[in-house]
Order: C-alpha cells, then sequence, then structure tokens
C-alpha cells in the first residue's frame, strides 16, 4: 500500500519492471504482488501471438494482427516493443503516461529488450527487477510443469535463456527466485521504499518550506 502523505505532496507514479528468462517466475510474482497490493496496476500490452486457453481479451493481452501492431510502433503509440519468439508485445504509451501522472504505479512483467526501451525513454519512472531462478535444472523443471509448450518450444527457451540472463546487471534489483512467497515479499519491499523516492513527491520543496516558513 502506498504510504500517507501531506496534502501538500502528490507522489507520481512509477514503473515497475520484472523480467526474467521465461519460466523463472516474473509472471506469478507480479500476479501475487497485484493481489497484494491494490496500488499498483498491470500494464496490459498488445501483442500478435495467438490467444491461449484462459486469457482474457484485455486483461492479459490486447490481441491484434501485425499489420496494425506496425503502425502503432510507427506512430510512436508504444512506449517499448520487442519480438519474442516470433510475436511482436509492445506497450501502448498514452494508458501508462495517464496513470504516472495521476499517482499509480504500473506493473511490467516484460523482457530485457522492452525494459531497455523503458530506460531509454523513462529512466525516471523506472523500478527494474531481474529475476534468476535458482538452478538451470529448476528452470528446466518449471517450464515443463507449466504445461503450455511443445518440446520443441521448451528447448527453444532454454537455449535462449543464457542470453537473457545476462542481461542482469542492467537491472536495478536482481532476486533468486527460490520461493514465490519470499520472492513477492522481496519486491513489495522494493516497491515500498521506491515510493519514497525524493525525485517522485512532487511538491516536497513546497511543503519542507511550508515548516520551515512556520518555524
Amino acid at each position: 500500500m502506498a504510504p500517507t502523505t501531506s496534502p501538500l505532496i502528490h507522489r507520481r507514479g512509477l514503473m515497475l519492471v520484472l523480467s526474467s528468462p521465461s519460466g523463472a517466475g516474473k509472471t506469478t510474482i507480479a500476479r501475487g504482488l497485484l493481489d497484494r497490493d491494490p496500488g499498483i496496476t498491470m500494464s496490459v500490452s498488445v501483442t500478435t501471438r495467438a490467444m491461449r486457453p484462459g486469457e482474457a481479451e484485455g486483461l492479459d493481452y490486447y490481441f491484434i494482427d501485425q499489420r496494425r501492431f506496425d503502425r502503432m510502433a510507427e506512430t510512436g503509440e508504444l512506449l517499448e516493443h520487442a519480438r519474442v519468439f516470433g510475436n511482436c508485445y509492445g506497450t501502448p504509451r498514452a494508458a501508462v503516461e495517464n496513470a504516472l501522472a495521476g499517482g499509480r504505479d504500473v506493473l511490467f512483467a516484460i523482457d530485457w529488450q522492452g525494459a531497455q526501451q523503458l530506460a531509454q525513454n523513462a529512466r525516471d519512472d523506472l523500478v527494474s527487477v531481474f529475476v534468476l531462478p535458482p538452478t538451470a535444472t529448476e528452470l528446466e523443471r518449471r517450464l515443463r510443469d507449466r504445461g503450455q509448450d511443445s518440446e520443441e518450444v521448451i528447448a527453444n527457451r532454454m537455449a535462449k535463456a543464457s542470453n537473457e540472463i545476462s542481461h542482469w546487471p542492467e537491472y536495478d534489483y536482481v532476486i533468486v527466485n527460490h520461493d514465490v512467497e519470499e520472492s513477492i515479499v522481496a519486491v513489495q519491499a522494493i516497491l515500498s521504499a521506491e515510493r519514497l523516492r525524493r525525485r517522485r513527491q512532487v511538491g516536497l520543496p513546497e511543503f519542507v518550506k511550508s515548516i520551515q516558513d512556520a518555524l
């Protein structure tokens, strides 16, 4: 929950990014955080991939065709976008910018390519966390336990995991996901601290001056 501040101070929202190789747990951690913190909302991306069983339009993704995706990218409507395993993903710019200006936090579960673009476009608003698996063996086990992918897709994801993991130094924070519950608590702690960053507290100089003037 967001900390209580003076009425004179209006906090700017932040973008909390969770990245990991497929299967390391970023999506599970993101869902746990959303369940516990009403002050943060999930960014809903557009994607060209097919809808999976159990997914809903506008809740998990906005499912669009390649032509529309390309047009959004060309006209600057996407804050970040990337091609991952043959499909395109992107973040609609307007919804995120409106949320941040209104003091709401936005959660992203995206890959390193998307995180790099967010860092280039809005570094001051970004808080990035990289999620590592405890071992390569455990990563493969989690991919298989999901039951979503073919053997070919699992092999492809494992082959690309090393390159994805190589980007960990680019992130503000790194956690090893031994236990989902512990990882959620760790991310909650990061979020609580980052909400108190001086630069996110709009009106803070005026508030401090009002105290000084009254002394």
